[in-house]
């Protein structure tokens, strides 16, 4: 299941992040995205997700959102 498939307020596991892009990886790393970490999507809003990751949010785009596998 992608991210963009989540329920709102509902708390998941990250199983894998394929963007395909080596620096988008590294991005989403920084941030705490990687397998195993717990994610929460807050809300959606045009062109975009906010999500929380490790005690902070993040406004991502959809193309981000939709290579976070949970």
């Amino acid at each position: 299941m992608k991210l963009i498939e989540a329920i709102e307020g509902k708390e998941y596991i990250i199983k894998s992040v394929e963007t395909g892009d080596e620096e988008l990886d590294d991005f989403l790393f920084s941030l705490g995205c990687y397998a195993g970490q717990p994610i929460t999507v807050v809300s959606r809003k045009k062109g975009g997700y906010v999500i929380s990751v490790k005690d902070s949010r993040y406004n991502i785009d959809k193309e981000l959102a939709e290579a976070i596998k949970i």
